[in-house]
């Protein structure tokens, strides 16, 4: 049961309408309006779907993800490359569904461009996300 939609703001219906959040009890849902009928989703069954996308994306892309990481960080060592690289083949999805998505990152995630669509069954139909930029542009 989740206590926080973890992508609320970001989720649309397939008519492009901006999705609310509810909750009933201590359970956060996506409101879909499906022609007048309220519509009450489980945010945790949606917000596991994007994040299986996610850590599936990581995973296929794993070693740009880490040389990207390592540039950001101002390292190159062999240490650090290793904690990453542990880091990455540990991502628990039942651990960022507990602690959640900061705000900033979530806020972020939108002025880029990001946006899940959504069914009124709650399942994930598509998810627009900003292109990432070929590794010759962070050069610039």
């Amino acid at each position: 049961m989740a206590q926080n939609a973890l992508f609320a703001g970001l989720v649309y219906d397939e008519n492009d309408a901006a999705v609310k959040t509810a909750f009933v009890g201590n359970e956060a849902h996506y409101v879909v309006d499906d022609a007048g009928f309220l519509r009450h989703i489980p945010s945790e069954g949606v917000d596991r779907q994007v994040l299986a996308l996610f850590v599936q994306q990581i995973q296929e892309h794993k070693d740009v993800a880490i040389a990207q990481a390592l540039r950001m960080m101002g390292k190159d060592d062999l240490l650090t490359k290793a904690a990453l690289d542990a880091s990455l083949r540990n991502v628990s999805v039942d651990e960022i569904l507990r602690q959640g998505i900061p705000a900033q990152a979530r806020d972020m995630l939108g002025m880029t461009g990001f946006r899940v669509v959504i069914n009124f069954h709650g399942e994930v139909v598509r998810i627009d996300q900003p292109a990432v930029a070929a590794d010759d542009d962070w050069d610039s």
